[in-house]
């Protein structure tokens, strides 16, 4: 497949909590299931700063930097071939560009709305600091993380391997069939949190049905450094015909 968009994803924060699957059956594409972590169910809110963005090789003048905010899901792709892919499924991103969002709804069918969002990095010799903020239902959102300044590996087997480790993207389509595309990216490293803020209001965001999120004990907080990350071209996928 030809690449489609090269980018820099960096600070992303990472907040996991745990659901029941049955929560996310009517998001789940076709051909796919959930992908589970030591039998747990989980949505992580993601924010990170999408720069250096160029598509097809182009880079589209106020449109190469900017946040994006999203929710998302874990799922498996059984492959003809016996192998499986690990992918993540989109509830709904937020991404201050309008006509991004216009182009992701209107031809690939991705769930993108356009609102005010803002951000801060800083660093310094004691502490890394990353926080983004969006406006939606009449008040500002916002996300932050504290951390040691030193990124770490990420430890094989753990919770924030699991969550940083899916390399597809699978969206379900109006027709009921299902689209995928490859992102591919090194391996992140993370940095220890010395601290963190959620002040979120998930029914604002994502409706009636997520609203128990906002109230909900946060599973895991993880910030990562991020990379250069190449977004290929989708397909459809073929999966077996419904009985």
């Amino acid at each position: 497949m030809s690449t489609f968009l090269t980018a820099e994803w960096r600070k992303l924060i990472m907040a996991q909590y745990a659901v029941q699957p049955e929560l996310l059956m009517p998001y789940l594409p076709r051909g796919l299931e959930f992908d589970l972590y030591q039998g747990q169910c989980y949505v992580s809110l993601v924010a990170f700063l999408f720069d250096r963005v160029l598509v097809k090789g182009l880079a589209i003048p106020f449109h190469t930097r900017f946040e994006e905010v999203n929710l998302r899901f874990y799922v498996r792709c059984h492959e003809p071939d016996g192998s499986i892919k690990r992918g993540v499924v989109f509830i709904r991103e937020f991404v201050p560009r309008r006509a991004i969002a216009f182009v992701a709804k209107r031809f690939y069918e991705e769930p993108y709305l356009a609102i005010p969002t803002r951000h801060r990095i800083e660093s310094s010799a004691t502490k890394v600091s990353a926080e983004y903020g969006w406006k939606i239902g009449g008040r500002w959102h916002d996300i932050s993380v504290d951390a040691y300044p030193t990124p770490l590996e990420i430890a094989p087997g753990s919770e924030e391997e699991f969550i940083t480790e899916h390399y597809w993207g699978y969206t379900k389509r109006s027709d009921g069939s299902t689209s995928a595309y490859e992102v591919q990216h090194p391996r992140w490293q993370t940095y220890r949190w010395q601290s963190y803020r959620i002040a979120v209001d998930f029914e604002k965001m994502y409706g009636p049905q997520f609203a128990f999120l906002t109230d909900q004990e946060v599973s895991s907080v993880l910030l990562a450094e991020g990379s250069a990350v190449n977004v290929l071209s989708g397909a459809t996928l073929s999966v077996p015909p419904r009985p």
